[in-house]
């Protein structure tokens, strides 16, 4: 999933700098994509259209926390109706009863100061199970309207049947309709979170 977990980051074995800032991912400019195997020899390709996530970042630092991602099952788009009803239906995301899945961080790994490995819990299906995200970091710009963003992206892949999706069919010539292990790929941009409004008394 180029997020998910977004997209994706996570805490480190150190204390969050008290320069970090919070960053919610632009949606306008993230994708959160996914690839499977299908009939052996092809793959299928789709992505999520509906999600939110965000994360504390230094910039001067690049140390990255407390990343957390939401995403809506039932917004899966793989370009064909037929195909998407299915994967929304008990076979695959059963998005009635768990419309949503989640990434939180648990620690990150550098390499030269900048993060590349991000550690956390991947929830599909109502199982969770820990994941790693290899992470790139590309730098961060001020966008002509005065937003601070930054650009990643990062990516992974997961076995289908951790997570309780096991419905396939086996081929007349051996091999089975739909592969295990699916691609997810990440990639984004997240502006500075605006800070929230008092409530009124």
């Amino acid at each position: 999933m180029r997020v998910l977990l977004f997209s994706f980051l996570a805490t480190a074995s150190f204390s969050s700098s008290a320069f970090a800032a919070k960053y919610e991912l632009d949606k306008a400019h993230t994708s959160i994509a996914f690839q499977a195997p299908h009939l052996v020899v092809s793959k299928v390709n789709g992505r999520f259209d509906e999600f939110d996530g965000s994360f504390d970042f230094d910039e001067t630092s690049q140390k990255l926390d407390n990343v957390v991602v939401t995403i809506k099952t039932a917004s899966l788009n793989t370009n064909q109706k037929d195909r998407d009803k299915d994967l929304r239906s008990k076979n695959f995301f059963d998005v009635e009863k768990y419309p949503n899945m989640t990434f939180k961080s648990t620690k990150v790994e550098y390499d030269k100061d900048k993060p590349k490995k991000v550690h956390g819990d991947l929830t599909i299906h109502g199982v969770t199970k820990p994941i790693v995200l290899d992470v790139n970091y590309n730098g961060a710009v001020t966008d002509p309207w005065g937003n601070r963003m930054v650009s990643f992206d990062a990516e992974t892949k997961i076995d289908r049947k951790d997570f309780g999706m096991t419905w396939n069919k086996q081929l007349d010539k051996g091999g089975w309709m739909v592969g295990d292990d699916i691609k997810i790929k990440i990639d984004g941009e997240a502006k500075v979170a605006k800070p929230q409004a008092p409530a009124k008394k």
